[in-house]
């Protein structure tokens, strides 16, 4: 590894232009990450040594692995080896490893009927079917939905899901903390 002293030298200007890049004032940072605004400028001017307790929570307020507020080396091999969690007979195959922000899954669920039962929890959820039919009650509604068709919901609001009928469902399901949107829509523009 290169020098110590060269390594945490470049962090602050690292850490600095992340939060430039999102137009985030300090004082946004310190809230979000409990770490004082005095704190964070002497990190970002070098005059701070950066500690593992002072990286961890801005590298998840930026959405960042801690490789990359340090500078590590690229590894090479872009290739992620994810494994299939098993969750209530259901296969969920994580697609992103950033700590924080939005989570991707990919979510095969065999045909069973299996009774439904609703939950809420803090968040805000975005699912797309790849194949197969889904059965999603959200609140009082029992929707179906189809190959190609999506839902979004705030997860606040009761929900459960499961295969329509006697094929499996292959579902790709996008998860944010509350108020974090899976995506924005944009309108086109005239060429």
């Amino acid at each position: 590894m290169a020098n110590m002293d060269e390594v945490l030298t470049g962090v602050g200007s690292r850490l600095r232009a992340i939060r430039k890049q999102r137009d985030t004032p300090l004082t946004d940072v310190a809230t979000a990450t409990g770490i004082s605004v005095s704190t964070l400028s002497r990190l970002e001017t070098g005059h701070r040594r950066p500690t593992l307790e002072l990286l961890l929570p801005l590298a998840q307020v930026y959405g960042v692995q801690i490789d990359e507020l340090i500078g590590a080396p690229p590894t090479g091999d872009p290739r992620i080896h994810m494994r299939p969690v098993q969750r209530n007979g259901m296969t969920f195959i994580p697609l992103t490893r950033r700590p924080g922000g939005l989570l991707a899954h990919k979510a095969i669920i065999p045909p069973r009927r299996r009774p439904p039962m609703q939950k809420s929890h803090e968040g805000y959820e975005w699912m797309y079917v790849l194949g197969g039919r889904l059965r999603l009650l959200l609140g009082d509604q029992d929707l179906i939905l189809g190959e190609g068709e999506a839902a979004e919901f705030d997860t606040h609001v009761p929900h459960w899901f499961d295969s329509a009928d006697s094929t499996p469902v292959e579902v790709l399901i996008l998860f944010g903390r509350q108020g974090e949107r899976a995506h924005l829509r944009a309108r086109s523009t005239p060429r």
